[in-house]
């Protein structure tokens, strides 16, 4: 993975991942959850635009406690920052994903499960193609 990544590549990069994901997820879950296509399409959206939105929020913040404390980035501090992200974003999508599919609390929490171990080798995957396709292409603009 290259840290010599522009705003605008990463902006990229983060729509790529959302705009995939969205296009696996949206069948797959229409075919779990037996609704329509459209239907678990616009809650894959809302929940893709509302986990972008978390991610800003809860990133600066966490950012700030660390700073404020003088907490270093270390192995534990990493592993709290992703458990309290991801409880923040079930928190956050379980009861929205609850109210538009008008199902059950715990369906929409198992739902959400469901989709987070989608996400894990997804995100693993995805963010590794993508290094490739990039060294890829820019290996090229210096032969060309």
């Amino acid at each position: 993975m290259s840290a010599n990544k522009s705003i605008t590549e990463r902006i990229f990069q983060a729509i790529g991942f959302e705009l995939l994901a969205i296009l696996i997820c949206t069948p797959l879950l229409a075919w779990i959850m037996d609704k329509p296509m459209l239907e678990m399409g616009a809650v894959t959206l809302v929940i893709a635009v509302l986990a972008l939105a978390w991610n800003v929020v809860f990133n600066g913040l966490f950012d700030r406690v660390l700073k404020h404390f003088a907490i270093a980035h270390n192995a534990w501090v990493r592993v709290v920052h992703a458990l309290l992200f991801e409880g923040g974003l079930v928190a956050l999508g379980v009861p929205l994903i609850a109210w538009w599919l008008n199902v059950s609390l715990w369906q929409a929490f198992l739902l959400d499960i469901g989709v987070l171990l989608f996400f894990l080798p997804y995100t693993y995957v995805y963010h590794w193609a993508y290094d490739v396709v990039r060294a890829r292409v820019l290996l090229n603009r210096v032969v060309c």
